[in-house]
């Protein structure tokens, strides 16, 4: 008795063991996986990092007023007059508030003009050049 028991000990200690291997292996990989993400999020705050240095030497403004300038008669900029700025109210409608187009009920009737003067022949094509085609 007690070597079949013995014998279900040490196949349920191997089991275990396998089982323990393979969850422990498991958490290396994610582990792994996680430092990559890790470094190429550092890579990326670097590089965004850099980018945000570059802007801020880019946008100086001795450096932007040497290169207006520099380049005055090629780009021909003025500045901006106090006049020139408008009051919110003053803008126009935005698009998502604007109504929608009506349709044109004569429109199908152009169509049907249009390719009426086209089955007649190249003879009458040239009202449509001079503009008498009726209306």
């Amino acid at each position: 008795m007690f070597r079949t028991f013995d014998a279900i000990l040490v196949v349920v200690m191997t089991a275990a063991a396998t089982v323990t291997y393979t969850i422990k292996h498991k958490a290396e990989n994610k582990l792994d996986e996680v430092r990559k993400l890790d470094a190429e999020i550092m890579l990326e705050e670097h590089t965004i990092d850099l980018l945000r240095a570059d802007w801020a030497l880019l946008t100086q403004p001795a450096r932007l007023n040497r290169l207006v300038k520099t380049y005055e008669s090629d780009l021909k900029l003025l500045p901006t007059e106090s006049t020139q700025l408008v009051q919110p109210m003053e803008l126009p409608m935005p698009t998502a508030e604007l109504p929608p187009p009506e349709e044109d009920k004569d429109a199908g009737d152009d169509v049907d003009k249009i390719a009426k003067i086209i089955k007649d022949g190249a003879g009458k094509t040239d009202k449509i050049a001079t503009g008498s085609v009726a209306r």
